[in-house]
């Protein structure tokens, strides 16, 4: 299948603020591009491309004075598959991970493994290790959280989450990398498109989507507390250790946003 994926996000600006956007469809979906979602700006201004510390592709602008427009539209082909789901998964011993793996077993900016640990290992200490281990922490994390947009706020952490029992989708991923880290599998946090492609409508309005990665098996497979059912057609756009390393935008400066679109559907043949 073809997925068109997009954004239109609208700032207004007081004073030139310098801003880090991550945005663009993830390197490893390369392949499956077919019109790409170059990033383009109005008014136009210089835009410098750099990987990060992830291997995360991201762009750097100053935006001016005034009303600024991000925007880009584009076309992904998919397999049309949902997620994978491999209950044979095993989990590794900690001394046998590979080395690249071995960040996402620490805390973080939003996933305090330190504060989370023992409740961790009360709940989950006794399920068998493996893919049933991540897919009980899913499935608890699913029924803690209550989902709701007023219960978002940019410091919510992974405890903050499991004190207070509501959030949004990169609350339900923050928990859930923290209690697995805390039973030591790698986690990474994901954030990107996910439409509702094979789902029964009404639809909610289009948004970016965070869910997460945890390594088994010798790879990384995608589990999404939020949903907690395999989806179909999940456009990766970043990888990190929690939202902190993927922010979609990051300002160094005031400002407004003004209009926020995102759009992740299937192309009719």
């Amino acid at each position: 299948m073809k997925i068109r994926v997009g954004y239109e996000m609208i700032y207004e600006f007081p004073q030139p603020t310098p801003m880090i956007m991550v945005l663009g469809v993830h390197f490893t979906r390369a392949s499956d591009i077919i019109a790409p979602d170059f990033l383009t700006t109005e008014p136009s201004v210089p835009i410098t491309p750099y990987r990060d510390g992830f291997g995360n592709w991201c762009s750097r602008i100053v935006a001016p004075a005034g009303r600024m427009r991000l925007a880009a539209d584009g076309i992904v082909r998919d397999i049309g598959l949902p997620d994978a789901v491999v209950p044979s998964a095993s989990q590794h011993a900690v001394e046998d991970l590979p080395a690249e793996t071995l960040v996402y077993l620490l805390g973080s900016r939003y996933c305090e493994t330190d504060r989370l640990s023992d409740q961790a290992w009360k709940l989950f200490g006794k399920t068998p290790p493996g893919w049933a281990r991540v897919q009980a922490i899913c499935d608890f994390v699913h029924h803690h959280i209550q989902f709701g947009y007023e219960h978002a706020r940019a410091t919510k952490t992974a405890s903050d989450a499991f004190n207070e029992g509501k959030g949004v989708c990169r609350d339900y991923a923050h928990l859930a990398v923290t209690f697995c880290r805390c039973m030591n599998i790698p986690a990474r946090y994901c954030t990107g498109y996910l439409g509702d492609i094979g789902m029964p409508p009404p639809y909610p309005p289009g948004d970016f989507a965070g869910w997460f990665e945890a390594y088994l098996g010798g790879r990384w497979y995608t589990f999404d507390p939020r949903n907690n059912v395999p989806r179909i057609g999940r456009i990766l756009i970043a990888q990190g250790r929690d939202a902190a390393d993927v922010p979609i935008t990051q300002t160094f400066g005031p400002n407004t946003l003004v209009s926020f679109k995102v759009w992740c559907d299937e192309m009719t043949p």
